[in-house]
């Protein structure tokens, strides 16, 4: 018969893979707004560090929803990316990380360019008040 697993060591686990997860997320939108970097340079530190956060937000958020989509899509890609891990010698559940990882880096780019563009859009309306504002977006949707 086994013996009973202690709390303290089940919580460590538990927190061991939930530290894993959310690392993994991080990384994936931390690489996003660094992709971001590479092809725009924000102008302002400001401006940079509300990028790097909404990527990694929205690698968060959206990026779970894209990986679940492209496993209902392509599981054929989920599975051998299982088989993957299993002969690099880890848990096949991390070949499943490795196949996500993309999918969680590309969720994060959008973030990175509406942001910059709607920051730069107000950047160049700065002294203008609310109506002025609406009035211009009314203008450039053509209404």
């Amino acid at each position: 018969m086994s013996e009973p697993i202690s709390s303290s060591f089940a919580a460590g686990a538990g927190g061991s893979v939930i530290a894993k997860y959310v690392g993994l997320q991080l990384g994936a939108g931390a690489i996003a707004a660094a992709l971001g970097f590479l092809v725009l340079w924000p102008k302002t530190a400001r401006e940079g560090f509300a990028r790097l956060v909404s990527s990694i937000i929205a690698s968060m958020v959206f990026g779970p929803a894209l990986v679940a989509f492209v496993h209902s899509k392509l599981p054929d890609l989920f599975a051998s990316a299982r088989i993957i891990g299993e002969a690099a010698g880890i848990a096949p559940e991390f070949g499943m990380f490795y196949a996500g990882a993309p999918f969680l880096v590309m969720a994060g780019l959008p973030a990175w360019w509406v942001l910059g563009a709607m920051l730069r859009w107000f950047d160049r309306r700065r002294d203008k008040d609310i109506g002025e504002l609406a009035a211009d977006v009314r203008k450039e949707l053509g209404q």
